[in-house]
């Protein structure tokens, strides 16, 4: 499959096609983006209330629908993408920014729909026609839409897209995002609470994010922003200065959220009469794709929470409930006073699986969690609490989705421990990023350079195929042995061998200087010595070392650097 930059350059996207992979690239951007920017969203948050969630409720909602995307087979159309990505959003959107992002992707998905798989479909129509009806459920989802939030930059994307007459797919988006951009920065004059804090709207951030994801998916050049600094950057607290009052802020007590099932549609303005009647904030959206019934997604603020889930008792089933409290939240965030301090300065914790990863990772100075049989967000916070360091780097190596590793973050951070964690998808990189670890240097410079060294090795792995499939290197049948380069299976072959010798001489194709092989438990000897004899007679000046790690999951991990 092409990255979706390659075919523009190819002429792959243009005005009349539009290829899946595009949806599958701008959900994975998206998700990127923001991640990368949830602190600064965060920060900016302080409407309905200053709850400092806003990204991460948007990292939450875009890593689902990105991860229903990439569940979905190769050869499935823009319209099940695109459905697979808003029911993804919709069925785990947290917060009211996440309920809103989910109807963005609800509305290109029901444009999908509506427009079909022949040459209606273009990058043009699904985004014009995507953005008017993301922006009309967007706005019919809250109670008491207002100008100057995210809801005015979706109807400013909307009107730039009708209006916008670029020639490319590339040119469209880029005028889209600018046009955003610049809405953005005039929300502090729509809006008297957030003029009152000197900040931009947070949700229309993190739409300004996902489409300068869009742009990056098409052209493969990142847009630069300035940071949009909020009243919480620097260590600070939620809420407004002492002795400052604001009409617009909520003074609910808790955050209710659940599904709705069974509801007659007719009945959803009632429940939303009522929800308004008991707090506010509210956002009420369903999703009638499943075909067997409308599910809603309800989202309130308000002070009497078994109300508002009574509400939707009476209306159908209610399932995922989801109950915060605003306070115990500020509390939870705030530093135990009786905590003692970390004993230690610093410390790397690194997810591996095999017993030879973690005797290696151990010996180069990392605090070992095992990950063979999975991990989850409760062992990698109490893996982080344990090292007892005030400054902790965190490795998962792919072993956790991203919005989890947000959240544990979120959650084992304090004033007297501070989190980084390095976006490392496989032992290689992490092993790249230890060498490079000096616990003498300064915590950020040390966390930089860990990074860089990451973000440098580019990574290769060896997998049997476990079922027949399309890949960029032709059909693969069960059985067979699949050389991937990132995420893009580059090799096919009948057995190790062959697929690995082909895999070491594609990653060579552009330099590199060493080659580190993690061999694990499945792995045939003779593929091993097939790279070191290849290295040797192929390569004399390009350093090979080999570490039996002993994972069941690839048979061969590779990083070059």
């Amino acid at each position: 499959m092409w990255p979706m930059a390659m075919m523009v350059e190819r002429g792959m996207v243009s005005a009349r096609t539009l290829n899946p992979q595009l949806l599958r690239d701008w959900a994975h951007a998206s998700a990127e983006n923001l991640t990368e920017l949830r602190g600064e969203i965060n920060d900016l948050n302080v409407f309905p209330i200053p709850d400092s969630d806003t990204g991460s409720n948007m990292v939450f909602t875009m890593a689902a629908a990105a991860d229903a995307a990439a569940a979905l087979p190769a050869d499935a159309e823009v319209a099940q993408v695109a459905r697979a990505m808003a029911d993804g959003a919709v069925g785990a959107a947290r917060g009211n920014s996440g309920i809103i992002l989910s109807q963005v992707l609800v509305g290109f998905a029901d444009a999908a729909e509506v427009l079909g798989s022949g040459p209606e479909l273009t990058f043009r129509s699904l985004v014009t026609s995507g953005l008017r009806l993301a922006s009309r459920a967007a706005t019919r989802a809250v109670s008491e839409p207002r100008e100057g939030t995210v809801l005015t930059l979706i109807r400013v994307a909307a009107d730039t897209a009708a209006a916008d007459t670029s020639d490319s797919a590339s040119d469209l988006a880029r005028a889209i995002a600018d046009d955003c951009a610049e809405a953005l920065e005039h929300t502090p004059d729509q809006l008297p609470v957030l003029a009152a804090a000197g900040v931009v709207d947070a949700g229309g951030r993190g739409f300004l994010a996902m489409l300068d994801a869009m742009v990056n998916a098409l052209t493969g050049v990142s847009n630069r922003r300035r940071r949009y600094r909020g009243i919480l950057t620097g260590g600070g607290e939620p809420g407004h200065p002492t002795g400052d009052t604001c009409a617009d802020g909520s003074d609910m007590d808790f955050e209710v959220m659940y599904l709705l099932d069974g509801a007659a549609g007719e009945s959803i303005a009632a429940l939303r009469t009522r929800l308004d009647q008991l707090g506010d904030a509210v956002v009420i959206v369903g999703d009638s794709s499943a075909g067997d019934g409308e599910r809603f997604s309800v989202h309130v603020h308000t002070c009497e929470p078994g109300g508002a889930v009574q509400a939707g008792v009476d209306l159908g089933h209610i399932s995922d409930i989801r109950i915060s409290c605003f306070a115990l939240d500020a509390l939870r965030a705030q530093v135990d006073s009786i905590e003692p301090p970390p004993r230690h300065k610093r410390a790397v914790v690194a997810a591996v699986r095999g017993e030879g990863a973690a005797d290696l990772f151990r010996e180069a100075g990392a605090s070992v969690l095992r990950a063979d049989d999975g991990l989850t967000a409760e062992q990698l916070a109490a893996a982080i609490r344990d090292t007892d360091s005030a400054h902790v780097v965190v490795m998962a190596n792919g072993a956790l989705p991203s919005q989890e590793l947000v959240t544990v973050a979120t959650e084992v951070r304090s004033n007297q421990r501070s989190i980084v964690t390095l976006p490392t998808s496989s032992m290689a990189q992490c092993l790249a990023a230890l060498a490079v670890h000096d616990p003498s240097e300064e915590a950020d410079i040390d966390a930089y350079a860990m990074a860089e060294a990451a973000a440098g090795t580019r990574l290769g792995s060896l997998q049997v195929a476990e079922q027949k499939m399309m890949t960029l290197a032709g059909t693969c049948e069960v059985g067979d042995i699949l050389g991937l380069i990132g995420d893009d299976v580059l090799v096919v072959a009948p057995d190790q061998t062959g697929a690995a010798t082909a895999l070491i001489d594609l990653m060579l194709a552009t330099g590199g200087e060493l080659v580190t092989v993690l061999a694990g438990s499945a792995v045939d000897r003779e593929a091993i010595t097939a790279i070191t004899e290849l290295m040797r007679r192929g390569y004399p000046g390009i350093e090979l070392t080999v570490y039996e790690t002993g994972q069941h999951t690839d048979l061969i991990q590779v990083g070059v650097e």
